[in-house]
């Protein structure tokens, strides 16, 4: 047993989501999404180093060596699997476990609606699965997975960093790739995948401009392609993917995803009444009229169409919110905190008899001030730091 592990119990016994390991400071457990200590003291950089080293392989530790962060994965045999990201602050070593369950939720643990469930029938196309970090976009990637492995008779392959949930064979066989371990990167896998008999794709990140292009073009080749983003909405998905190209190149790519995207799904995570966590699901399938808007780069009138697009199974963030609040899931207050759009949530709370009370509405954060302009000459683009990890990391 590793000297870690009794921590890591703790995490699952009380159901958190994420241990936090800081030099010079306490433990710290994610709980239903709130920070709160663990029952051990301080730890050390020595002990934080000793904890973690014990679980680095080889190239866990070369690529901290080089760069100062590494990304492994742990389990605990019939516990559960860990995502761990290892990094580097001014008090030394730290770590953040991700508990990732033994087990995949199933659609039908997880109240998928009918409209998410669709996205597993589909033969060829692109599904973007989106939303903040620990919103749960990798429990729900897993249990549409988990269907078709249940339901359909195909070759799945997932290409992750790193492999999260196992997926064992059902009616399905199933290859799962790890970057760095089995491939040296998500877009350098995804064209091996082209050649490996695929039906479905699933990429665990689509975080560079080449992997979003190839995931593109394996789907409209015939293939079934999902993926996440780091995006908030159905919206914004279609926005970041087009920005991600060079202006020059944009037209083409809107009309290729006018083609190949066949739906998003956008989730964020509520902290659910009595405890726990449940998720607001904004869905975006991906209709006539909706392709004419992407290919005439009409972005912005998508949350419209949208709303009007009910009995196709589409579904508005906000409107997913208030259907939590009225079910008595989750508290008006807290479907506030998680709007995007806070006037409008106000009103769709209304309609469902959830009038938010103003007096204990949680107020959002004033609007900054706005910066003073430099006389200097804003750097070039090539002179500007590049974040390290591209365009979707978060």
């Amino acid at each position: 047993m590793a000297k870690l592990d009794p921590l890591l119990r703790e995490l699952i016994l009380k159901g958190g989501s994420d241990l936090h390991l800081s030099a010079e400071r306490r433990p710290m457990l994610r709980i239903d999404g709130e920070m709160q200590p663990s029952s051990a003291p301080a730890q050390s950089h020595a002990d934080v180093n000793e904890f973690v080293r014990e679980l680095m392989d080889q190239r866990a530790n070369e690529e901290y060596g080089d760069t100062s962060d590494a990304d492994f994965a742990y389990e605990i045999m019939g516990l559960a699997r860990f995502r761990v990201n290892v990094f580097e602050d001014r008090f030394g070593m730290g770590a953040v476990f991700r508990q990732i369950p033994s087990r995949v939720r199933s659609a039908d643990e997880l109240n998928l609606p009918q409209s998410v469930r669709d996205f597993c029938d589909l033969s060829k196309g692109l599904v973007v699965v989106t939303g903040p970090t620990g919103s749960g976009k990798s429990t729900t990637l897993a249990a549409m997975i988990d269907l078709i492995n249940e339901t359909r008779s195909d070759h799945i392959i997932t290409i992750e960093d790193p492999i999260e949930f196992v997926h064992k064979d059902k009616n399905c066989l199933v290859n799962q790739r790890q970057v760095k371990d089995h491939t040296r990167s998500f877009s350098s896998a995804l064209r091996a995948a082209l050649r490996q008999d695929p039906d479905i794709v699933m990429v665990g990140e689509m975080r560079d401009l080449e992997t979003i292009e190839i995931a593109l073009e394996t789907a409209e080749t015939g293939h079934l392609v999902f993926g996440t983003l780091h995006t908030t909405t159905a919206a914004s998905t279609v926005d970041r993917i087009i920005d991600a190209f060079p202006a020059d190149r944009q037209n083409q790519i809107r009309s290729m995803l006018s083609n190949s995207l066949k739906g998003a799904v956008s989730q964020t995570l509520c902290k659910k009444i009595g405890g726990g966590r449940v998720a607001a699901l904004e869905v975006l399938k991906v209709d006539t009229g909706i392709s004419s808007l992407i290919r005439d780069g009409k972005i912005h009138q998508i949350p419209s169409a949208m709303q009007m697009g009910g009995s196709k199974g589409m579904k508005l963030l906000n409107s997913a919110l208030a259907e939590l609040v009225k079910k008595g899931e989750v508290e008006p207050e807290e479907a506030y905190r998680r709007a995007i759009d806070k006037e409008d949530i106000v009103n769709a709370l209304a309609k469902v008899g959830h009038p938010l009370n103003r007096a204990t509405a949680p107020t959002p954060p004033p609007a900054s001030e706005p910066e003073t302009v430099s006389e200097s000459p804003e750097p070039d683009d090539e002179d500007k730091p590049k974040k390290r990890r591209g365009f979707f990391s978060s």
